[in-house]
């Protein structure tokens, strides 16, 4: 959607929303690419190092097989698929076939336990589902809570209940018409990570792709530009990996590498990234810092490497100054939410990053920084980041939710969640969540800057900053800090830390609470649970 611009201002005034009446997302991200040429879709690599490489002909074959044998157990025009598998061309398969029968996908993350599964599966209604043998193994225990679920497919082959999948592709014909559906007709509900309260199901149309579309292409210096191969280890049943990597780079005819790490090792990922050639990839911010804090030599960065995306926490000036030096490009910063994603974003060949700022509002997202009642606020002025709607990208409404989703918005404006303030230029600063912000001594602090300003330090590997309860300040800033091998957690290193921060930042942000830790909680998409350091400091 984006055409190549001098400056950020000519990007945003040259740019219109390109959204036809008529629109299906699997025919857009594969159907128009399987032309019979044999054009790359996909390279799956196992654990074991196997690789077997998939065309968009192959995709839309198995895909409309999967459309037929669906339509045969009964699943319509409407009807709710589970997908509960890793990144694997069964995972890309299912929600081509999906999109393509005008079903509404359920991405569904593969380290979500018994319950996780059973929530969301009631929630959502799904007719079926799509697994493998563990997914399997789970659903024992749950499969008569779910009366609704017509039919269960296994990857993996024969179990108990389940239909084979290959098998049961294989009998059916690769021929196949896909519906006709809107650019609003519903495509996907994306559970939300639950970090406060119940998982809501957050109902996407078709348009969500070619929504999300100036965003990437923003943060990727102009995709698919210099593209040749697309990774993440963002797994695909989370926004980021579905409609951050595989639809985009499928939507311009991108090859993805699929790839996901059981347990995520950052010298594993650049020896990846660098054996493949990977010239594209969204690394959370938490794959970064893992990624920064093993050995590694520089020079054996992987440097087909022409565009790095980040997005969920605030990077800072180290991990920026790391990707430079390692990765070899500046890593672009991007912002945005599983209701309404890819809204804010850096691309250093426009401008430089403004370090502690998320970027700015990608072409086409009215993005502003509103008070409670949903007006305007001053630039400098901190207050709610808000987009306003209409906008492609924003979702229909929370599943069977109309009350959460009425909550979202003031008037015209979708609330994030998010404190931020915008400044003359444009660049968006992000401040904290609504419940992350420290107020101390009648100061508001967010966490991201202390955290930035303490792996700065040598002895630290990753924080995690909150606010404590305090009878004089309401709250003190308080520091979880993982260490790096060969520094021990003493008063000393305590004392030196608050120093540090305290010099480089601010006398009244430096943390007066230090804890060491081995690990922090994270949700299953990478972001730390401040929520949770606070509970357990409580209890």
């Amino acid at each position: 959607m984006l055409s190549r611009a001098d400056s950020y201002t000519q990007l945003v005034s040259q740019f219109q929303w390109q959204v036809p009446a008529a629109y299906n997302i699997g025919v857009d991200a594969c159907d128009k690419w399987a032309d019979g040429s044999g054009r790359l879709a996909l390279i799956y690599e196992k654990s074991d190092g196997a690789q077997t490489r998939y065309t968009f002909d192959q995709i839309k074959a198995q895909s409309n097989r999967l459309a037929n044998s669906l339509e045969r157990h009964g699943i319509q025009r409407g009807d709710r698929v589970a997908i509960y598998l890793p990144q694997a061309p069964e995972t890309a398969v299912a929600h081509i076939a999906v999109y393509k029968m005008g079903g509404v996908a359920v991405p569904l993350f593969t380290l979500f336990g018994v319950d996780a599964i059973q929530y969301r599966l009631a929630n959502s209604g799904a007719a079926a589902l799509i697994t493998d043998a563990e997914g399997c193994r789970k659903l024992r225990e749950i499969r008569a809570s779910l009366p609704g679920l017509k039919v269960i497919y296994c990857i993996d082959g024969e179990e108990d209940g389940t239909v084979p999948f290959h098998p049961a592709l294989a009998r059916e014909s690769d021929a196949y018409q896909p519906v006709s559906t809107s650019a609003d007709d519903p495509a996907v509900i994306i559970y939300t990570s639950g970090t406060t309260g119940k998982p809501k199901g957050a109902l996407h149309a078709h348009r969500v792709l070619l929504g999300h579309l100036p965003g990437v292409e923003m943060s990727h210096e102009f995709f698919p530009e210099n593209a040749a191969l697309m990774w993440t280890p963002a797994d695909w049943a989370w926004i980021g990996g579905l409609l951050d990597v595989l639809l985009p780079s499928w939507h311009h005819g991108v090859p993805v590498l699929a790839r996901r790490f059981e347990k995520f090792d950052g010298a594993s990922a650049l020896e990846l990234m660098a054996r493949h050639g990977v010239t594209h990839t969204f690394l959370p911010p938490t794959a970064l810092k893992m990624m920064r804090g093993c050995e590694w030599p520089e020079a054996a960065g992987p440097r087909a490497l022409r565009s790095v995306a980040s997005g969920g926490e605030s990077l800072g000036a180290e991990l920026i100054d790391w990707g430079r030096r390692v990765l070899g490009v500046t890593i672009n910063e991007f912002y945005g939410q599983t209701e309404c994603n890819m809204l804010v974003s850096s691309c250093s060949s426009l401008f430089d990053p403004c370090i502690g700022a998320i970027g700015r509002a990608a072409p086409g997202h009215r993005v502003a920084i509103v008070d409670d009642t949903g007006a305007e606020v001053a630039d400098g002025q901190e207050g709610n980041i808000g987009v306003k709607r209409p906008d492609p990208v924003m979702f229909l409404g929370y599943w069977n939710n109309p009350q959460a989703t009425a909550d979202k918005f003031v008037g015209d404006y979708l609330l994030t969640g998010d404190i931020g303030v915008r400044d003359a230029q444009g660049f968006i600063r992000f401040v904290g969540r609504n419940d992350d912000v420290i107020t101390s001594a009648g100061y508001r602090i967010g966490p991201a800057p202390i955290e930035d300003c303490l792996i700065g330090h040598p002895a630290v590997r990753m924080a995690a900053v909150v606010g404590l309860p305090d009878a004089q300040r309401t709250e003190v800033v308080a520091a979880f800090v993982v260490l790096n091998e060969g520094y021990e957690g003493d008063d000393a290193l305590v004392k030196a830390l608050q120093e540090h921060v305290r010099t480089r930042l601010a006398a009244h942000e430096y943390p007066r609470v230090i804890r060491f830790v081995t690990s922090l909680p994270t949700t299953a998409t990478g972001k730390i649970i401040r929520k949770a350091l606070r509970d357990e400091s409580a209890a």
